[in-house]
């Protein structure tokens, strides 16, 4: 008889560590794990390749603020992980943010469907499951796809993530730097991509050379590839993204009427070629929750959870500046009741600075078929603490829907090493149809906030206006997708003229001053 069939069941929180039946060694481990304040269950020990219910591994609730990390490879379990966790934040209240990269993750809003591998996987690792959905908002970046549209102003997102999008080199991401800082100091808000261009179209423009040798360090020739970029950009249909009405980072901080969390789904599928857009945006949306929110210091649970899913694409190719805001931001954000887990495939994929920030680790199964699979394997193991384990030889047999976890203890040290096979989601693993969604985004007190672009007088229009002779007609902006060879002549003539140089300087300073940026250079929002 197999050492799971001689234990009794647990019957009280304090049990896994007490469980008389387990042994020595995983008696060790599972006491790391008797919590005795507000946890998550994630599932039942693993030791010698037996599942021992009775020793429960877990994540201390205050603790899911030190942030953390989901890896594994490409089938291991990671999404179905990200569902588990997000259901039992949800559950005590908790608001959580993922985004959905494949489609796949619109099923927590509805029940999950019990079949035979549901109920395999509850027996061994002694969970009581029940089918639930959660509650749940959908959104999409800019509107395109499944979703309450998801927008920023080009103010807002600032010029470091910007240069992210755009590709720039640090010659060019510091140019646009100084571009930002111009526009604010002449009291333009950048609202969308024609008023950013509208910017740079002058400063390259004959009447514009005095006012660029004011701006130290920017060239013309690093203007006009700072143009072309833009050009570019709008020109692949990137245009949406950018506008009004800004989304609101403080509508991913609601909770349902029960009390529970609002699980926020940014549905990602109509836009994953874009992978540097859709990564920076969701730095976007961290920055400016780190920008707005108050410092709370350590409390007991969580005010948001924000899963970075794909976390890889962010670091790819990064700067050194943009790097240091990641890393600042994921230092400081903490104190402000915020959790970030980054999801990836190994702990290579993050830069050291940061993984060192990253208190929880659920690891999943990670291949070794080539020498590179190999080095990523050993680099995996030496960032776990010494553990009974052998870490190569487990790391590379783990199941679907089994990990190695550590966490941080309610005392805020790291947990033993627990090979653990997870429990199962209780909502729907797998998308809901697709009329549901649409129906859910629709009835969403949100959807008329957000569902019809705005465009407001901003840059372009004030200098446009500075014509003063056109007529109503010739003085509307072009439209967002107009010909890009056609849109800079017209936005030439307008910022061109010698009309703006008063207009500008007689704006001042005033809008400028109210313009703040943080870590990243995203702008404070006026609400």
């Amino acid at each position: 008889m197999s050492d799971s069939e001689t234990m009794p069941p647990a019957t009280a929180p304090e049990a896994p560590g007490s469980a008389p039946a387990l042994p020595k060694e995983a008696l060790e481990i599972a006491s790391g794990y008797a919590f005795t304040g507000p946890a998550l269950d994630l599932g039942a020990l693993l030791w010698d390749g037996v599942c021992l219910p009775d020793a429960q591994v877990r994540i201390p609730l205050p603790m899911l603020n030190r942030h953390g990390l989901v890896a594994g490879a490409t089938g291991t379990g990671k999404t179905k992980t990200l569902q588990l966790i997000a259901e039992q934040l949800s559950a005590q209240g908790v608001p959580v943010f993922l985004a959905d990269i494949k489609g796949d993750v619109s099923g927590i809003s509805a029940p999950g469907q019990p079949h035979d591998k549901v109920r395999s996987r509850s027996e061994d690792v002694h969970q009581q499951w029940a089918a639930t959905g959660f509650p749940a908002e959908f959104y999409a970046l800019g509107g395109i796809g499944h979703g309450i549209p998801v927008r920023a102003t080009i103010t807002a997102f600032g010029p470091l993530l910007l240069s992210k999008v755009l590709q720039l080199n640090q010659t060019q991401e510091q140019s646009l730097g100084l571009i930002f800082h111009y526009a604010d100091q002449k009291g333009l808000e950048l609202v969308d991509l024609k008023d950013l261009r509208a910017v740079v179209t002058f400063l390259t423009s004959d009447e514009g050379k005095s006012e660029l040798k004011n701006i130290g360090g920017l060239s013309t020739a690093t203007a006009g590839v700072i143009l072309r970029s833009l050009t570019a950009f709008e020109a692949q249909g990137m245009a949406d993204f950018f506008g009004e009405p800004e989304f609101d980072t403080a509508d991913l901080m609601r909770t349902a009427s029960d009390g529970r969390g609002i699980v926020s789904v940014l549905e990602l599928p109509a836009v994953q070629d874009k992978p540097a857009l859709f990564s920076t945006f969701l730095m976007w949306l961290l920055a400016d929750l780190f920008h707005d929110l108050p410092e709370v210091g350590d409390a007991d649970k969580p005010k948001l959870v924000f899963f970075f899913d794909e976390a890889h694409l962010l670091f790819h190719d990064a700067s050194k500046a943009f790097l240091d805001s990641i890393t600042q931001t994921v230092r400081l954000i903490r104190s402000k009741g915020v959790g970030v887990f980054f999801v990836t495939q190994t702990p290579k994929d993050v830069p050291s600075d940061v993984l060192a920030q990253l208190g929880n680790r659920v690891q999943h199964a990670l291949r070794a078929f080539t020498p590179d699979d190999q080095k990523a394997l050993k680099a995996t193991v030496k960032t776990f603490p010494d553990s009974a384990y052998d870490l190569e030889e487990l790391l590379t047999g783990l199941g679907t829907g089994e990990a190695v976890v550590t966490v941080l203890s309610e005392k805020g040290a790291p947990t033993p090493v627990a090979a653990t096979r997870l429990r199962a989601p209780e909502s729907l693993m797998g998308p809901i149809e697709p009329t549901a969604l649409d129906e859910a985004v629709k009835g969403s007190p949100l959807h008329g906030r957000y569902a019809q672009a705005v465009d407001r007088e901003s840059a372009y229009e004030k200098l446009n206006a500075s014509r003063g002779a056109k007529g109503p007609d010739e003085m509307k902006a072009p439209p967002r997708k107009a010909a890009p060879k056609e849109e800079p002549s017209v936005v030439e003539q307008v910022v061109g003229s010698g009309m703006f140089k008063s207009l500008a300087r007689s704006l001042g300073t005033q809008i400028g001053r109210e313009i703040t940026r943080s870590i990243f250079g995203t702008a404070k929002r006026r609400r």
